[in-house]
C-alpha cells in the first residue's frame, strides 16, 4: 500500500526517473486495511489499489513475483529472485512487515497459519473446510478480524492474547471489559493473560490444540498467528544498512536511510522520532516525503497521528490522541453502559484541551473528536457533553471544527483544504473532493464529516445541496411517500414517469417497493414489484454467505407449542438444515436451497407458522419475558401483550426493520428500552419507550409516555409507527430518527398524543388499513404457481438440482463450463446435457 502510494505520489510531481518496481506477491498493491472482506466475497480485483493501467501508462517497468533478494550499494545495484541485476541511482525499500510466529514446538505444524496475504487468506479458508474448531494467537487488531473470520465460516473460535485485554495498545482496561464481553455475546471464547506454550499435534503431523501458560489447553484443529508484526528489514541488513535494535531500517526526516541514495518507507522503516509506524496513515506520509525529496520539493516526516478505528466482529472500536492518559495531569471523562455495550473515555489536559480517548460499541464521534485532539485547541463544550448521547444531551454531533482540524488522517487532510475545494475548486460533490484531495479515499471513517462539510460549504455558498433519494429522483423518501400517498400511485413506472428520470437504480427501486408496500399495494413478488425488491425479498428469505437461504418461522412473543417445537425439529432434520435460537426467541434454520423453500414453507404453514419476515424492512419481532403468568416480580401480562403487539404489526413495511419488546416489571428482562419500541409494565397500566436500537450505534429509548391503558398504548404505537414510516429517510432506523426529527421527542409527543399536525385520524386509518389486509406472504406464494415460479435454481431444469453439480473456483472467479460437440459438459465427472429453452 505504501509503495503504491510513493508511486502516485512520485508521479504527481514533475520528474526525470524511470522506475522498476520490484514486487514479491503475484498482484500490484492491494488493500490490505480492508483485507478481512476478501472472506466475504470481495475479489482480489476489488481490493486492487493499482488501476490496470496505471503502470503502462506511467511507463513502470511492473515485476510481479519477483522480488529483491540482495543489494550490493558500492555497485547500486539489486539482485532479484530470478536472477536479474538491475542497477539504481536511487533506491527505495517499501517491504513492510512479516508476522511474527512465536518460536514454540509446533509453531510449524499443517493447520498453522499467519494473516498478511491474499494466499493466506486462501489457505486459511481451505483448512477451515477441514476443521471444527480454529484458534487465534493474538487478540489485537488483526487478530480480532481473524478470529472474525474464522467465526463467520462456521467454525468455533478462540482467541488467545498474553497480556491482561484485548485489544491492549488501543483500549484501557474499561474498554477492554466492554469489547471482551461483546465479542463473547458472538460465541467467540477469549482466554486473555496466557500464553501459547506449545502447539499440539497428531500422529498426522497436523494441529490437534495448544497449550497455554496458565496450564489450561484448547483443542483446535486450526490456529492462525497473529501476535504482531517485525520490519522486513533483511535487505537492509544484508547490504550493513543501519537498522535499529529492535528491528526497521533507521531513516532520517526525508525517510533517508544511513545511505543517501537508499530511502526506507512505510512499516519497514524506523522513523526519525524512533518509531516503527505500523499504521497505513503514517506509511501513506513517509511516501509523501520520499517523493517529494526524490524531485527536490521539501519535505519531513516527524511523526504521525496512530489513531484507528474499525469495526471487530460487529463491534465499533476506536482509539485517538493519548488514549491511555499518559500525559502529566491528564483528567479521564468516562460514560460507560454495560448493557449496551458501550464504553466511552475521553482524556482531557487540566487547561481544557482534548487529548486523546477511547471508544468501544459506539464510535459515531470518533471523525469529530479526533480532529480536536489533534488540533489542540481548548474544548468549547464540557467534555462530558462529548461523549453523552444525543438524547441525554450530548453534543459531540454539534461542534464546529476549525479550518486546521485535520479530517483525513489518512492523507493528512484538513477542513479548510476541503472547504477550499468547494469554494475555490469548484467541487460540488464527495467524489469531485476525493479526486481533488484525496480525503476519504484511505480507511473511509472520515467520510461523514466529509460530506457535512461539503454540503456546508455549498449552502454558504448559496449553492443548493441535492438531498434527493439519488440521481433519479429530486425528492426525498418522505416526499415520495407522500406523493404516492396523495396521488395513489401504484406503481415505480409511473412514480418514475412523472416525478423522476431515467431507468432507477439499485437505492430508488428498493426504497419505492418499500413505501409501495407500506401503503398496501399487494403481494411483494406481483408484477413489477418483484423486480424491485432487495436481495433478500426476491426469494422472502435470507440469503446467506454460502448462497443458501436462511427461513425464520414467526413465532410471536417467543410462545410456541410442543408441536410445533416437534414441526420445526422435522423440517430442520429432513433438510438438513442448521438449527440455532435467536436473541428475539425465534428459531432459525439455515442452509436450505432456493428450489427447498416453498416446500420447508409448505410443511410450516400447514402447521399453522407464518412469515418471521427476518429478511425484509418490517417488523422482526416482538420479546417478552414470561410476565406475570409466571414470574413473581411480574405486574402484568408481557407475554400476551407481546403477542397481540406481534400479530398486529406483522409484515409492516418500514424504511428499516423494527424490532420490539414487552417487559412484565421495571427488572426489564425483555431489555425494551433497546428496541425501537418497548414497552415495560408499571402496577398502573404500561410505560412506553421509543427509539431505541441495540445494533452498530447502541441508543437508549426514550420514555414517550406512562401508565398508559392498553388502548391507549396500542394506539400510540400505531400512531409512532405510521408517522416514522411516514418521515424517515431510506434506510433510517427509528433511533437516528428521532434524533434527526426537527424538535425531538416533545414534538413527536405532541403528533402522536396531541394530535398537534391534524393527522392522527389519517394515521389511525392507515394502520388500521394494514392490519385489516395483512396476508402471510410464504401462504400466498405457495397458494400461487406464478409466485412459485421463481424458486427454482434453473429456469429450465425446475426439477431437484443434480447433487454432484460442483461449482469449482479458479482465481477468484467461476470456471465457465462450455459444452463439447455434443452438447454435454462434463463437470465434477459427470456429464450433464445442455439443451436450450
Amino acid at each position: 500500500m505504501v509503495g503504491q502510494r510513493f508511486l502516485e505520489a512520485l508521479f504527481e510531481r514533475p520528474h526525470d526517473w524511470r522506475v522498476t518496481v520490484l514486487a514479491e506477491e503475484p498482484r500490484p498493491a492491494y488493500d490490505r486495511v480492508h483485507l478481512t472482506s476478501w472472506f466475504s466475497g470481495t475479489t482480489a480485483e476489488e481490493l486492487s489499489l493499482c488501476p490496470p493501467s496505471f503502470a503502462e501508462e506511467n511507463g513502470i517497468d511492473l515485476r510481479l513475483g519477483d522480488p529483491a533478494v540482495a543489494v550490493d550499494r558500492a555497485a547500486r545495484t539489486v539482485t532479484t529472485r530470478s536472477g536479474a541485476v538491475l542497477g539504481y541511482d536511487a533506491l527505495v525499500l517499501a517491504t513492510g512487515s512479516y508476522p511474527f510466529v512465536p518460536p514454540v514446538p509446533g509453531h510449524d505444524a499443517e493447520g498453522c497459519h499467519v494473516y498478511r496475504t491474499i494466499e493466506d487468506l486462501e489457505a486459511i479458508r481451505a483448512g477451515a473446510e477441514r476443521a471444527r474448531v480454529g484458534a487465534v494467537v493474538g487478540g489485537g487488531l488483526l487478530g480480532l478480524e481473524a478470529a472474525g473470520a474464522l467465526r463467520a465460516m462456521g467454525l468455533e473460535t478462540h482467541v488467545v492474547e498474553f497480556a491482561p485485554r484485548l485489544m491492549a495498545l488501543q483500549v484501557d482496561d474499561g474498554g477492554g471489559r466492554v469489547l471482551r464481553r461483546a465479542i463473547e455475546e458472538l460465541g467467540v471464547v477469549v482466554h486473555t493473560g496466557a500464553g501459547t506454550q506449545s502447539i499440539e499435534t497428531g500422529e498426522d503431523g497436523a494441529v490437534r490444540g495448544m497449550a497455554l501458560s496458565d496450564g489450561s489447553s484448547v483443542e483446535a484443529d486450526l490456529v492462525v498467528f497473529s501476535a504482531g508484526v517485525r520490519p522486513r528489514d533483511q535487505l537492509a541488513r544484508d547490504c550493513g544498512l543501519a537498522v535499529g535494535e529492535r528491528g526497521g531500517i533507521v531513516v532520517d526526516e526525508q525517510c533517508r536511510s544511513s545511505d543517501p541514495r537508499i530511502s526506507a518507507i512505510g512499516e519497514c522503516a524506523l522513523a526519525a522520532d524512533g518509531r516503527v509506524y505500523g499504521l497505513v496513515a503514517p506509511g501513506y506520509a513517509m511516501a509523501e516525503v520520499a517523493a517529494a525529496e526524490l524531485t527536490g520539493a521539501a519535505g519531513a516526516f516527524t511523526g504521525a497521528d496512530t489513531s484507528t478505528k474499525l469495526k471487530l466482529l460487529g463491534v465499533d472500536v476506536a482509539s485517538f490522541g493519548d488514549a491511555h492518559g499518559a500525559t502529566p495531569g491528564a483528567l479521564d471523562v468516562l460514560y460507560s453502559d454495560s448493557r449496551s455495550g458501550v464504553y466511552k473515555k475521553l482524556v482531557v489536559h487540566p487547561d481544557g484541551r482534548l487529548l486523546g480517548g477511547v471508544l468501544v460499541g459506539d464510535a459515531e464521534s470518533f471523525a469529530t473528536l479526533r480532529p480536536l485532539a489533534i488540533g489542540g485547541a481548548p474544548l468549547t463544550v464540557p467534555a462530558e457533553q462529548l461523549i453523552l448521547p444525543a438524547s441525554e444531551g450530548g453534543a459531540a454531533g454539534k461542534l464546529e471544527l476549525p479550518d486546521d482540524a485535520v479530517v483525513c488522517s489518512c492523507h493528512n487532510v484538513s477542513k479548510g483544504a476541503i472547504r477550499a475545494a468547494v469554494a475555490e475548486q469548484g467541487c460540488a460533490s464527495i467524489p469531485e473532493v476525493k479526486k481533488c484531495t484525496k480525503a476519504g479515499t484511505g480507511c473511509g471513517s472520515c467520510l461523514k464529516l466529509m460530506g457535512g462539510i461539503v454540503s456546508a460549504e455549498l449552502q454558504a455558498a448559496g449553492v443548493e445541496v441535492a438531498k434527493g433519494l439519488c440521481e433519479h429522483f429530486a425528492h426525498t423518501r418522505s416526499e415520495l411517500y407522500e406523493i404516492v400517498r396523495v396521488k395513489g400511485i401504484t406503481s415505480f413506472a409511473r412514480l418514475r414517469d412523472e416525478h423522476g428520470t431515467g431507468l432507477g437504480c439499485e437505492i430508488c427501486k428498493p426504497a419505492v417497493a418499500s413505501i409501495l408496500a407500506s401503503l398496501g399495494n399487494g403481494h411483494i413478488l406481483d408484477g413489477e414489484q418483484g423486480a424491485l425488491q432487495d436481495t433478500n425479498d426476491h426469494h422472502l428469505a435470507n440469503l446467506q454467505r454460502n448462497g443458501s437461504y436462511s427461513v425464520v418461522p414467526r413465532v410471536p412473543g417467543g410462545e410456541i407449542t410442543p408441536q410445533g417445537l416437534i414441526t420445526i425439529g422435522e423440517i430442520a432434520r429432513d433438510f438438513g438444515l442448521y438449527t440455532k435460537i435467536t436473541g428475539g426467541q425465534r428459531i432459525d434454520l439455515f442452509g436450505a436451497r432456493v428450489d427447498q423453500l416453498p416446500a420447508v414453507w409448505a410443511r410450516l404453514v400447514d402447521a399453522g407458522f407464518e412469515s418471521g419476515h427476518a429478511y425484509g424492512k418490517a417488523l422482526r419481532t416482538v420479546k417478552s419475558c414470561v410476565g406475570e403468568t409466571w414470574c413473581r416480580f411480574g405486574v402484568q401480562d408481557s407475554v400476551g401483550l407481546a403477542i397481540e403487539l406481534e400479530l398486529r404489526y406483522r409484515g409492516l413495511r418500514a424504511p428499516h426493520k423494527l424490532k420490539s419488546a414487552v417487559s412484565g416489571c421495571a427488572r426489564e428482562c425483555a431489555e425494551a428500552q433497546s428496541k425501537d419500541f418497548g414497552v415495560i409494565a408499571t402496577a398502573e397500566g404500561w410505560n412506553l419507550y421509543v427509539g431505541g436500537n441495540g445494533g452498530m450505534t447502541p441508543r437508549h429509548a426514550d420514555l414517550l409516555a406512562k401508565d398508559l391503558d392498553r388502548d391507549t398504548l396500542i394506539r400510540t404505537i400505531d400512531r409512532f409507527l405510521m408517522f416514522y414510516i411516514r418521515t424517515a429517510d431510506r434506510l433510517e432506523r427509528t433511533a437516528p430518527w428521532l434524533d434527526r426529527l426537527e424538535g425531538g421527542l416533545d414534538h413527536l409527543r405532541q403528533v402522536v398524543l396531541e394530535d398537534s399536525l391534524g393527522i392522527a385520524d389519517e394515521l389511525d386509518q392507515m394502520m388500521a388499513r394494514h392490519v385489516e389486509t395483512y396476508q402471510d406472504e410464504w401462504a400466498a406464494v405457495l397458494a400461487d404457481p406464478q409466485r412459485l415460479r421463481r424458486f427454482v435454481s434453473f429456469v429450465n431444469a425446475p426439477g431437484t438440482p443434480d447433487p454432484t453439480v460442483r461449482f469449482v473456483p479458479e482465481r477468484d472467479q467461476i470456471r465457465p463450463a462450455r459444452p463439447d460437440e455434443d452438447g454435454h459438459v462434463l463437470i465434477g465427472g459427470t456429464s450433464l446435457e445442455v439443451r436450450s429453452r
